[in-house]
């Protein structure tokens, strides 16, 4: 049976329940469930679209729904079809049944499109939703993942978040639509050569959402339209950020400030890493090693530098707060055994919860945002469970293996809505994880604990360009690598510089790691018992680093008007700050082949040198007339060049007649 109410249509078989309904221009938002109803939004990525209205017809023994550019086609099989208003099909569901409907995929297989397993003795289901492969179609997006590809076509995909590792799972495709599998259960989707599948291991229906577009730049704009922009990045946010793991004291990262500025050296932001607290879950300071707080915070503004302060989910069995909130239920809740040891010692608070969200927020307000610290590092986002055994661990709003992955998004929105709540504008905090609405609440991501190599240095290139297209525009790295750089070792440096030019060219441009050799912690107790880094300031590792290291410091502050340009399309559109070269060049098949250069905004070619000892790089230039930053040579598009690229220089391009100040 099929029914339409206002902008939705629904369709009643056997135990399915289908609705189909426009969800912003072009777009249809997918639900199915053999329950008796579709669970509440509140763990969707969508937002509250005004209705657009649809066009409902039959035609050849199917229903047809249309809304703008996209027509969704339901045939007598509960199959879907959906096409461009021009005709073209853009994507299908998978289905192999006898059927007198479709003589072409008439089959004895039994195979159907959406396959709901039940759990026994419970009110999920294992889901699959299966669809035809697109010949010759790339897909990009779907978050962070530590791999080199930026097509991620052929790929199987973890949908569950992990450090260094950011479940977004919105897919842009070259056939000319994008796709949001919104739901947060763990799962996963392989993209394969003959078929697409998507799993979730346990949930209650199926919910995607699906635009047709005629540019990727009109697809993801569409996407942020339905799930959320970030705010507007405030003027520090922009400029260069100091960090490392980590300074243990308040002097020492004072000295550290008013070092950068005895040199001439640009810097916007430092930070206080992990474990300036005396427990896990006090949320405040230790006063042995951080005796006046809000007196740091005034000396660094008064040298224009915020302070970044790290916050994380942990609570200890030691900590002031930990029998309340555990009377309360503020904690993430283990199946079996003893809640501690989720995280080491500790166990992970429940930001599902919104009383955990309060709870908690008025800890950082008193302890933190009232002596003046605007900016949190929201780390541990994931967050990182001890061995990731999803299926031991439950929250407020459901398990873990059916709503987890919303954790980070719920955590951006802890810091977030509290920090709106005191009258903040132009939020930002940074996070190690996120999920498709993050950017809404002002999550800057970072990609996690990186080892420092030139092979990792790829994979984060194509994490940023990917975490880009799956909307989240503000996105960074640990310039360096966050594991294994010794501060002595010739061959780190080089990764170092040649990471440093490409952070100069990313959204936030942030030095952090967790350099060698280590030190040794202050104390036995408290905020001094854990060790430090070796230094990891620019001066750390001699002149000629330190010199590329200016270079690029001061290439950046003339950046920073561009950069800001940037930031503002990405607050009103969606628009990735970083993109691949398909993005502003979407006729040029060329563009669509480029994987290891991209575009910083629309006048801006980057070609970042990614592997050791390289010394010149060959790149595509498309159409146009562009402009060496290098050496100011122009060359025609619509080629491919060869160029030096000696040890302090990142070949980039400017659209000719731009950025002539670089």
């Amino acid at each position: 049976m099929i029914k339409q109410i206002g902008n939705k249509v629904y369709r009643r078989f056997d135990k399915e329940l289908l609705c189909i309904e426009s969800w912003g221009k072009n777009s249809f938002r997918v639900r199915a469930t053999q329950r008796h109803e579709f669970v509440p939004d509140d763990i969707s990525a969508l937002i509250p679209q005004e209705e657009c209205e649809i066009k409902v017809h039959e035609k050849e023994g199917c229903i047809e729904i249309e809304n703008g550019k996209l027509r969704c086609e339901i045939t007598p099989t509960g199959k879907l079809r959906f096409f461009h208003q021009n005709g073209r099909l853009l994507l299908e569901e998978f289905e192999r049944i006898r059927s007198d409907y479709r003589k072409e995929y008439n089959s004895a297989l039994e195979i159907v499109p959406r396959t709901f397993e039940p759990i026994q003795n419970a009110d999920d289901f294992k889901l699959t939703v299966r669809f035809e492969p697109v010949d010759g179609e790339k897909l990009y997006g779907m978050g962070q993942y530590q791999q080199s590809y930026l097509d991620v076509k052929g790929c199987t995909l973890e949908l569950a978040q992990r450090n260094s590792q950011a479940s977004v799972p919105f897919a842009l495709s070259s056939n000319g639509y994008g796709f949001l599998w919104n739901n947060p259960a763990i799962g996963t989707v392989t993209f394969g050569k003959n078929v697409t599948e998507w799993k979730a291991n346990s949930t209650k229906q199926m919910d995607y959402w699906i635009t047709a577009g005629d540019t990727p730049a009109e697809i993801e704009e569409a996407y942020a339209n339905v799930t959320g922009k970030v705010p507007m990045m405030p003027e520090y946010g922009t400029g260069f950020w100091q960090c490392k793991l980590r300074y243990m004291t308040q002097d020492e990262i004072l000295e550290v400030a008013r070092e950068y500025k005895r040199r001439g050296l640009p810097i916007s932001v430092i930070v206080v890493d992990y474990f300036h607290w005396p427990n896990q879950g006090d949320w405040k300071f230790d006063k042995d090693f951080w005796p006046d707080p809000k007196a740091m915070v005034e000396e660094l503004k008064e040298m224009g530098i915020e302070l970044m302060v790290s916050i994380w989910p942990t609570v200890e069995e030691t900590s002031e707060n930990y029998v309340e909130m555990e009377e309360l239920g503020l904690l993430t809740r283990s199946e079996y055994g003893k809640r501690l040891g989720q995280l080491n010692v500790a166990s992970v608070i429940d930001v599902t919860n919104p009383e955990t969200r309060s709870y908690v927020w008025e800890k950082i307000k008193k302890h933190y945002y009232d002596l003046g610290i605007k900016i949190f590092w929201l780390d541990e986002a994931e967050p990182e469970l001890t061995g990731y055994e999803f299926s031991h661990y439950r929250y407020f709003r459901g398990s873990d293996m059916e709503i987890g992955n919303i954790y980070p998004k719920e955590y951006a929105r802890m810091a977030y809505e509290g920090m709106e709540a005191e009258g903040q504008e132009n939020i930002v905090n940074l996070l190690r994880c996120a999920w498709a609405g993050s950017q809404k609440y002002g999550a800057l991501v970072w990609s996690g604990d990186i080892d420092s190599s030139f092979r990792s240095l790829r994979c984060q290139l194509a994490a940023g360009l990917n975490m880009g297209l799956a909307g989240l525009p503000w996105w960074t790295t640990d310039i360096g690598g966050f594991h294994g750089g010794n501060i002595h070792d010739p061959n780190f440096h080089e990764v170092l510089i040649r990471w440093f030019e490409f952070g100069a060219f990313c959204p936030v441009m942030r030095l952090h790691g967790f350099r060698e050799p280590f030190i040794p912690g202050l104390s036995d107790s408290g905020g001094g018992k854990h060790r430090s880094g070796s230094e990891n300031e620019v001066w750390s590792y001699g002149e000629e680093v330190l010199e590329i290291c200016t270079k690029y410091l001061q290439l950046r502050e003339r950046l920073r008007p561009y950069v800001t340009e940037l930031m503002q399309e990405a607050h009103e559109k969606g628009t990735p700050i970083m993109r691949p070269m398909f993005y502003d060049f979407p006729d040029d098949k060329k563009a669509w082949e480029i994987e290891e250069q991209y575009m910083f905004g629309p006048n801006l070619l980057v070609a970042p040198i990614l592997y050791e000892n390289q010394r010149e790089r060959t790149l595509y230039l498309p159409e146009g007339t562009w402009r060496n930053i290098n050496d100011n040579k122009e060359y025609a598009g619509n080629q491919v060049i060869t160029v030096a690229a000696p040890l302090d220089q990142l070949p980039v391009f400017a659209k000719a007649g731009t950025l002539e100040e670089l």
